[in-house]
């Protein structure tokens, strides 16, 4: 087997604003694994929020290759011989891919998934003024759910802009850590009456405890607080749903194993994404079969995608082919 680590930069379409700063594109490292006959890839997103970077990922990856290529490191043995995180979703992404290919199936099947289903994404709005986010929530009215950037003080004014320019649009909204703990419960109250139907995040990761004493009418979720499945039973007391990314999991095969206890503890499901290619979201779509919420929408955000991309109707996001992914 031979392992190749590549690094990418993908230019965004439009500048991406959340409450922790601003970017215009976003940095990507892809893993291929090549036996000869069989290709597989995996994809990935450096995160600083995880202190991640293009280097410190590539260098992470370029340290098991050469157990990859001699045959003692298979995707089971990479859940202990990697940190959930990045660079372990991509390797993990790829295992998964040359195996399906090796089999001659597709991924879902080696998952004992069913056929895969079309999924509903979300279609992100980035925080910004009260008037620019109304002018893009006008743009995008047609999309049955908007997921709302937003960053604390102004932000009801700013969800109220985006109700008023897609009155029939589902709303969630994502305050990725901005909020304090005296925000919630009247934010939450007016968020309800606005019709939004989650809040995700409000509160910074390891300062959530308060949230089992706060009352919030409009469902919580855990993003930056939630990696792996050992955070379940900590999120089960403070969230109502938790939403999975495979870049924190550090892989599918985390993801489904997350997806599997949270639901177990009574936690619903939203799937969730970098901004990456279709060769990210790929992987994700099957652990978000069946999940309450999804937001795939990272190749929309993106001023192009890879070729084959995955099929998007809209906001529908169709399986994809095995040129793309598994």
């Amino acid at each position: 087997m031979q392992v190749t680590v590549r690094s990418e930069i993908w230019p965004l379409a439009d500048a991406f604003k959340i409450s922790r700063g601003t970017r215009t594109q976003t940095e990507i490292v892809v893993v291929e694994l090549n036996d000869g006959t069989h290709v597989g890839r995996g994809e990935c997103m450096a995160n600083p929020r995880y202190d991640e970077s293009q280097e410190s990922v590539t260098a992470a990856l370029e340290a098991v290759a050469p157990a990859v290529e001699n045959g003692a490191l298979d995707r089971r043995a990479l859940q202990d011989a990697m940190p959930a995180g990045a660079a372990r979703n991509a390797l993990d992404c790829a295992l998964w891919d040359i195996e399906a290919k090796q089999a001659g199936v597709r991924a879902w099947t080696l998952a004992g998934l069913d056929d895969l289903q079309t999924v509903e994404t979300a279609y992100t709005i980035s925080v910004d003024t009260p008037e620019v986010m109304a002018q893009k929530a006008r743009a995008n009215a047609y999309r049955p759910l908007l997921k709302i950037k937003l960053t604390g003080e102004g932000d009801l004014d700013r969800v109220a802009a985006v109700r008023e320019n897609a009155p029939n649009a589902r709303l969630i909204v994502d305050a990725n850590e901005g909020w304090t703990v005296d925000m919630v419960e009247p934010f939450s109250e007016e968020l309800k009456k606005l019709h939004v139907q989650m809040i995700e995040q409000p509160l910074p990761e390891g300062d959530d405890d308060m949230l089992s004493e706060v009352a919030h009418p409009v469902p919580i979720c855990a993003d930056e607080s939630c990696h792996t499945r050992q955070d379940v039973e900590r999120m089960a007391t403070l969230y109502d749903v938790v939403n999975i990314k495979l870049d924190k999991t550090g892989g599918l095969t985390e993801a489904l194993a997350l997806r599997d206890a949270a639901r177990a503890a009574g936690l619903k499901i939203m799937v969730g994404c970098m901004i990456s290619t279709s060769l990210a979201m790929a992987p994700a779509l099957l652990v978000a079969q069946g999940a309450a919420f999804v937001d795939l929408d990272g190749p929309l955000l993106l001023a192009e995608d890879r070729d084959p991309p995955l099929r998007f109707e809209g906001n529908i996001i169709h399986p994809p082919v095995p040129a793309l992914w598994g």
